[in-house]
């Protein structure tokens, strides 16, 4: 909402916009290097093997060659996976074993990037093949192919909660279902890459990263070197979505090749090679049960979870503790039983993506409650709305341990219903049914709750200062990529300092201009950085008013922002002082109070103190040809409660980027692989990933439930379209086949998939 006399809550043009649309922002690839290397990996082809001889002589005496690397003629550390899962080691060169197709083998280095493909293909791999596990759950089947046969097991990570718990203990009816959240490719528009280079012992890296803090503590750890000796700088990035959070072992071999071969080395990503290598998302496997009373209280719910960590662990493996503590969702939910596994396989690792495991806590409570909806006949948003948590009951702490900070589930739902048209919705689909039409309407509906800033990811760092000629620089540890921080976080200066917002100077993702940030992921930005900007203004406006009260020889409490800029004294715009007087007095100790310390500048660390939880309530329209199981997507209706809001235009562009990510993976999307492990879905003619024309124009509302843990009020945006949309899809197909007897579909909801239940249960 606006407030009055403040540009907050109002829509304001984003200020990255004009150097996106004219081609003006450089990302890694447009960066220039004198005398710059190109590097190419040589990649494994097969998806598990022992590593025989490397014979890289063909491709060192090839043109333009500077060197060829294996892991016996390059030394790095080993990278022991997130959280240091033990045991589970991978050389970011392939040593003794491949263990998924893209595991890098060799490297080479030439001076034009052909040339380094070509010289890539003349290195000849002697594998000697071992059997291939690709099914999460054949990998925990007894006698199964073990990927670190010393550890004796494929099973690298484990969570459970409510074991001594029989959830459905009282229920009249229990449902089962089987919900597959599928493996899911990032695909961002800019593919990954990095450009490394060498002054002495000190590294500088462009990395195409959502986290430039955390991948310069890496660098260090894999070099070998102090965090000091390591700068890393993301330049522009062109969508990260969560898999670009992570440290590839792409960039260390980069790095190492740069320093022995004495030059700057650019890896710039290919589309094939970005689908293999950038982490893979979602790849869950979740056996679902829950115990209801015939009318619609829900009793319990029991899952047991297979996640699939890819070959080598990364931040995917423990993605299923956040799907424990939200599965409770937004409903009163006395007892859970939850269990999950993360086992390694033969593919691509996997890591976050959008959402990065509350998607797959919502999917599964939303489907299996439209399951118990059928079964027993109540309407499905009825038995939401009987079950959602009472707005009075907040703050509210779950019995999986999730503090939700406020929330009013049945405001969201409600508005939802009204925005579709519900009744006349279902109206429409009971005469179809009467009718017998071949074009069959399906009505879904979601409720959700996520939590952004999780894990712990709730404080950041923050600082505001005027520059001399009375702009203002605000350094942020958080990282932009197409989320318009510069915007958001300028609008907050704006408001509190009155500087113009093209006047205010953004800057993060650099570790030397910017001491430290956690970055961004899990829609934490706004609330952490943004909550630091937003008092380190405060902070530099406190300090600026006292200075002009002792400059104007006034009270304090008497100094406004002035009419022209700067301050002034209220109701006297004659007696005023420009920001660039401000900072100049600030400076000089005869002109500034004795105990005024130098500069116009604030910086802190904000935190939270705990996570904020954003809910909301999606219905999406399908229609269903039942001659072909052809899906078209009539409407989607989305309302989300992100807490305040502060630009409109911005929320709007997230929750439209979000439910298009969300509806991708109910209908479109699909990571697959043979059972050799051979990638089938290795670029985009064989990943189908769907464009705006295959969507409807989104219908977007918001409710607003202020947060109480920062002083915006704000919560995050960034994921809620993705999470609240995958369910609500996915149950109206479901939806439009009830009638034919068919209770579920598995994601990706394809036409052939609806016509192979169809003919189903036709022949039966």
């Amino acid at each position: 909402m606006a407030q009055s006399g403040s540009i907050l809550g109002n829509s304001v043009l984003r200020k990255e916009d004009p150097g996106l649309l004219t081609g003006a922002n450089h990302y890694v690839d447009d960066l220039p290097s004198e005398g710059c290397g190109h590097i190419v990996f040589v990649r494994s082809t097969v998806a598990h093997a022992r590593l025989g001889s490397i014979d890289t002589s063909a491709a060192a005496a090839m043109p333009g060659v500077l060197a060829v690397f294996t892991s016996d003629t390059l030394s790095m550390t080993d990278n022991e996976g997130f959280a240091g899962t033990p045991g589970h080691l991978r050389p970011p060169l392939a040593r003794g074993k491949v263990r998924f197709v893209g595991d890098i083998v060799a490297a080479v280095v030439a001076e034009t990037r052909y040339q380094a493909v070509d010289a890539a293909e003349a290195v000849v791999v002697d594998y000697d093949p071992l059997p291939v596990v690709v099914d999460p759950e054949a990998a925990i089947a007894p006698g199964a192919t073990l990927l670190y046969e010393e550890l004796g097991t494929n099973v690298c990570f484990q969570t459970s909660h409510g074991l001594d718990i029989d959830p459905m203990e009282g229920a009249d009816v229990v449902v089962k279902e089987r919900i597959i959240s599928q493996r899911l490719a990032g695909v961002p528009m800019e593919a990954n890459g990095c450009l490394c280079s060498w002054d002495g012992e000190k590294l500088l890296a462009y990395c195409s990263t959502q986290a430039a803090h955390a991948i310069r503590d890496a660098f260090a750890g894999g070099l070998g070197v102090e965090p000091g000796n390591v700068h890393v700088i993301g330049p522009w990035v062109g969508g990260g979505f969560g898999p670009k959070a992570a440290m590839y072992v792409e960039y260390l071999i980069t790095a190492a090749a740069s320093k022995v071969v004495g030059r700057p080395v650019k890896w710039t990503e290919t589309r094939s090679e970005d689908m293999v290598s950038l982490v893979h998302g979602r790849g869950f496997i979740m056996d679902t049960e829950l115990g209801v009373m015939n009318d619609g209280m829900i009793v319990g719910l029991r899952a047991n979870v297979i996640a699939d960590g890819g070959a080598y662990p990364m931040v995917g493996v423990v993605l299923p503790m956040l799907t424990q503590m939200m599965s409770t969702a937004v409903y009163k939910m006395p007892k859970i039983h939850f269990t999950a596994n993360t086992v390694v396989t033969n593919t691509t690792p996997t890591g976050a993506y959008r959402g990065a495991g509350r998607p797959e806590a919502t999917q599964m409570v939303e489907r299996i409650i439209d399951v118990a909806a059928d079964a027993i006949g109540v309407d499905p948003a009825a038995m939401r709305r009987m079950n959602f948590i009472d707005p009075e009951s907040f703050p509210f702490t779950t019995g999986t341990g999730a503090n939700y900070d406020s929330g009013e589930y049945a405001k969201a739902l409600d508005a939802a219903l009204e925005h579709s048209g519900y009744t006349d919705l279902r109206a429409e689909q009971a005469r179809r049914r009467a009718a017998g039409d071949t074009k069959q309407l399906g009505i879904g509906v979601s409720a959700y709750v996520e939590v952004t800033a999780p894990l712990g990811l709730f404080a950041e760092y923050g600082k505001v200062e005027i520059n001399d000629d009375g702009s203002a620089t605000m350094r942020v540890g958080t990282s932009s990529h197409g989320q318009a921080h510069d915007t958001a976080f300028s609008m907050l200066v704006n408001d509190v300092l009155g500087i113009p917002m093209d006047e205010v100077h953004h800057i993060d993702a650099d570790t030397e201009k910017v001491p430290r940030g956690a970055g961004t992921m899990g829609s934490r930005s706004l609330q952490t950085a943004g909550s630091a900007v937003f008092i380190a203004s405060q902070e530099v406006m406190a300090k600026a008013k006292t200075l002009a009260a002792h400059l104007l020889e006034a009270n304090v409490d008497d100094i406004v922002k002035g009419d022209a800029g700067g301050l002034q004294v209220a109701g006297v715009p004659a007696r005023s002082l420009s920001w660039v007087e401000l900072a100049q007095a600030a400076k000089d100790p005869a002109r500034r109070p004795a105990d005024f310390e130098g500069g116009l500048a604030h910086e802190l660390d904000f935190s939270e103190g705990d996570s904020t939880f954003p809910f909301g309530a999606h219905v999406s329209v399908v229609e269903i040809d039942t001659e072909t199981g052809g899906v078209q997507l009539m409407r989607h209706i989305a309302v989300d409660d992100c807490g305040r809001i502060l630009n409109p235009m911005l929320v709007q562009g997230q929750q439209h980027g979000g439910i298009a990510q969300g509806i991708a993976q109910s209908l479109f999307e699909w990571v697959r692989y043979d059972e050799a492990g051979n990638p089938q879905t290795a670029n985009l003619m064989d990943y189908l990933m769907p464009s705006a024309a295959e969507f409807p124009s989104f219908e977007t509302y918001n409710t607003q439930t202020d947060s109480p843990r920062n002083p915006l009020g704000a919560k995050g945006i960034g994921e809620s379209g993705t999470i609240g949309s995958t369910p609500a899809v996915h149950n109206a197909v479901v939806d439009a086949l009830s009638q034919f007897g068919i209770t579920h579909v598995d994601m990706p909801c394809t036409p052939e998939r609806i016509w192979a239940a169809l003919a189903g249960v036709g022949a039966a």
